[in-house]
């Protein structure tokens, strides 16, 4: 890949001011919502998740020796594995830490293999063909979280449906029509008329603002017991390396290649290429070494965050300096009850109508990897990877693996078209 500057603000520049500031709360805006809501199902603290995206996305940049704006968030895809770990643990959350914290040390793995033996394996088995689609099922298959939270559904009410319409416009035509600084915050100055319309609609819930503290602790988890500290308590759980420990680790085949295909994607963004410099090997490592001291807090597993990179794309300010300014908002925030119940409070219609530009940027990113490197669609392995992706990971597919583990979803779509392009020769190769 040839690289050119595509960006407003680069990589390496730091933006000035209260505008360093306007721009790190953007994407803090950005994350906020998906980062709070895997810990919401999963039963994680919100608390830690911020804690745990904020100090990852730190270790991550450290890692990458700040040439690459990444911003790392709660992970979905470990959501059904956690839940089930939990669950088959009675409540215990050691089978799920204990998995997490070894997510992390996979992705430190792979990344010495490639280290010394080189990515050709992962290229082989990751071509366009398998990335492109496998991005466009994360982002379609967020379509329904952003459609559902923009309250487009059946008996849906329209005060929730007139909001989200505003923050799309608001945010869309900010973002194609509007000039100078207004130009690159448009998420976050949608977000602030939608919150006040949905004021101005009685739709906001404010009594979690009276209740919090202004300061309180992350309500950690440890694998060791820890004295309560300013009134938190903190959990307790243990190590273990059971079958529901191991029933969580293949999902670290989908986030390896989600995280291979983020950072194409943001490489394309930005014109530059990361899976060079800093290398592959170097991500991979600030990505696990950030889930696992995630985990070992009693947090969610970390990842990428395609919404960021969505910012990224939308606006051109690809500065480090400003996910890094996000990582240590996001830290403050943790601590900070009351900021963070403020944010919390934000309705879901507001996220919802950002999420449908945010996550459609993410699917039309896949497609822009397939048109970038020239996928071949009259060849008809192409075509048959492509569709049997698409199809699976969008359709609510379900591999069952024996006992509590199953492949669904983003995993199932990515191990199909690793198989398939395994098996079905590309005859231009030959």
């Amino acid at each position: 890949m040839s690289e050119e500057k595509t960006l407003i603000v680069d990589v390496n520049e730091k933006p000035q001011g209260i505008q360093w500031l306007f721009l790190s709360f953007q994407h803090v805006f950005a994350m906020f919502g998906a980062t709070i809501l895997v810990p919401m199902m999963t039963k994680f603290p919100v608390s830690v998740a911020l804690f745990a995206s904020g100090i990852g996305t730190l270790i991550y940049t450290v890692c990458t020796k700040r040439k690459v704006p990444v911003y790392l968030g709660s992970s979905f895809a470990y959501i059904t594995a956690v839940i089930l770990a939990v669950e088959a643990m009675g409540g215990n959350i050691s089978a799920a830490q204990t998995g997490l914290i070894l997510v992390g040390l996979i992705y430190v793995v792979v990344a010495i293999v490639i280290k010394f033996v080189g990515k050709a394996w992962i290229d082989k088995l990751l071509p366009p063909i398998v990335i492109g689609p496998m991005i466009a099922v994360i982002g379609l298959g967020l379509a329904g979280n952003a459609i559902s939270n923009a309250g487009f559904v059946a008996d849906g009410k329209i005060a929730p449906m007139i909001v989200a319409i505003v923050t799309f416009l608001v945010a869309a035509l900010i973002s194609s029509q509007a000039k100078g600084f207004l130009k690159i915050v448009p998420f976050l100055v949608a977000i602030i008329i939608g919150y006040i319309l949905s004021l101005c609609f009685g739709i906001v819930d404010l009594s979690g603002v009276a209740k919090a503290a202004w300061f309180s602790i992350p309500e950690f988890a440890f694998p060791f017991s820890m004295p309560d500290l300013l009134g938190t308590h903190f959990r307790e759980y243990q190590f273990y390396f059971g079958p529901e420990t191991l029933a969580i680790l293949p999902v670290a085949i989908v986030t390896i290649s989600e995280h291979i295909g983020d950072h194409t994607v943001l490489g394309k963004i930005c014109g530059k290429n990361f899976l060079k410099d800093p290398g592959l090997d170097k991500t991979l490592i600030g990505d696990g070494v950030a889930t696992a001291v995630s985990a070992f807090l009693g947090g969610p597993a970390n990842t990428t965050y395609g919404e960021n990179t969505g910012v990224i794309g939308l606006t051109k300010i690809g500065s480090v300096y400003v996910t890094c300014g996000a990582a240590v908002i996001a830290i403050i925030l943790s601590f900070c009850g009351k900021i963070s119940a403020v944010i919390s409070s934000i309705p879901s219609c507001v996220l919802g109508g950002m999420s449908i530009l945010l996550y459609g940027v993410i699917a039309s990113n896949g497609l822009r990897i397939l048109i970038d490197a020239q996928v071949d669609f009259n060849k008809q392995r192409n075509l048959i990877i492509a569709s049997a992706m698409l199809v699976i990971g969008l359709g609510g597919a379900v591999f069952p693996l024996g006992g509590s583990a199953t492949l669904s979803g983003t995993a199932l779509a990515a191990i199909v078209g690793v198989i398939l392009n395994l098996l079905l020769p590309d005859k231009s190769e030959n």
